[in-house]
């Protein structure tokens, strides 16, 4: 019997095809093949039904999101993207906004979530894009740095300080004061759609304001996040599962002193080590995903957890692999050489190496004893 998970794996699988190189050379997924998949919910699977959405679970959505990973980081990209803008509004917005703006989302439309200034990045309490109340509008001023998605995006999902909180307003990327420049020659992801995001006295009405309005600035991004680094472990047990995958096949293929290089002792021990980061991570990412699904009071620490083990493993795990295939690996656009480029990023985003290590130590230290 075929699993929703099973069609929808499947037909990531026909849109990928072998254009994941192209996508990375030229910096570009067309957008036809972007708002493609929004319209059959595959970039937001999670979303509940009820608002269009696949209902995937966290566990069934997660797997999804590790095979896109496996074909292409950038589409993976837009898919947590997607995904968590869709979860932004479910978690936050009220009934209307949910059904209008969630709708807009599983029917092509694409968005990009705006954490991250040039004076915030890790430190998202520092954040000092303003939203505020003039009349019957609301007026958004700031600036967004490296935002994924964005050079695509119809939406915005802007965070930002409201009052003596925070807030979330949606707001058009084709609102006036609204100004979007890509991010040239990204390191890794570069058909992710990475730009920069100026809001210059951004008028929009009130009801693009997320019904949250007030909160806490750190709540609003802690729960917000939580969701992309899930999104972001997963993305990377795919790029361990690639990089494994080719590492397997060239070593069984390819001889040097007169056997298969899977002879070679030390060749063997980057194809154990690969296989225990892809099994760690996977474990790791498995785990955070129960506890996503069942609401455990643990799954904001445990998808920390998953983040920062999954991306400190595809780190290593893509250099391992670069250093078995050595040339073979070092053409642009080879799948290797993406997750060598596209996995360093990963441990900067939806949380640094550092502010993960950060995170878990402060829960350790609140647990022991």
């Amino acid at each position: 019997m075929v699993t929703v998970l099973d069609a929808l794996t499947a037909l990531v699988t026909e849109t990928v095809a072998d254009a994941a190189s192209e996508w990375d050379v030229t910096g570009e997924i067309p957008a036809g093949v972007l708002r493609g998949l929004g319209s059959k919910g595959v970039l937001c699977a999670g979303a509940s039904p009820e608002f269009g959405g696949l209902g995937l679970s966290g566990m069934d959505n997660g797997e999804l999101t590790a095979h896109t990973g496996t074909l292409c980081s950038s589409l993976r990209s837009v898919m947590t993207s997607q995904g968590m803008a869709a979860w932004t509004i479910q978690r936050f917005g009220d009934k209307a906004q949910r059904t209008e703006y969630i709708g807009r989302l599983t029917s092509g439309d694409l968005a990009a979530v705006a954490f991250s200034e040039p004076g915030a990045g890790s430190d998202l309490a520092a954040m000092s894009t303003a939203i505020r109340r003039d009349g019957e509008d609301i007026v958004v001023d700031g600036t967004k740095s490296w935002i994924t998605v964005a050079g695509y995006a119809d939406w915005i999902v802007v965070f930002g300080r409201y009052g003596d909180g925070g807030g979330v307003a949606l707001v058009p990327a084709s609102a006036p004061g609204v100004r979007v420049t890509r991010v040239a020659d990204p390191l890794g992801c570069r058909a992710a759609g990475h730009a920069l995001v100026e809001l210059d006295g951004v008028r929009l009405p009130a009801e693009n304001l997320l019904a949250v309005a007030g909160q806490p600035v750190v709540l609003l991004t802690t729960m917000a996040l939580t969701y992309g680094r899930l999104s972001v472990a997963w993305g990377c047990v795919g790029m361990l599962r690639a990089c494994l995958a080719a590492v397997a096949r060239h070593a069984g293929n390819r001889e040097q002193f007169g056997k298969p290089l899977l002879r070679h002792q030390l060749v063997a021990r980057h194809l154990a080590e690969l296989y225990t980061a892809e099994r760690t991570a996977t474990f790791a990412c498995e785990h955070a995903s129960r506890s996503w699904d069942s609401g455990s009071p643990e799954q904001v620490t445990a998808t920390v957890l998953a983040k920062h083990v999954a991306a400190g493993n595809a780190a290593r795990g893509a250099a391992s692999a670069m250093q078995v295939l050595a040339s073979a690996g070092a053409a642009g656009g080879h799948v290797v050489e993406r997750a060598y480029r596209d996995a360093k990023l990963m441990e900067v985003i939806e949380g640094s190496n550092e502010i993960c290590q950060l995170m878990l130590a402060e829960h350790a230290a609140s647990t022991a004893g």
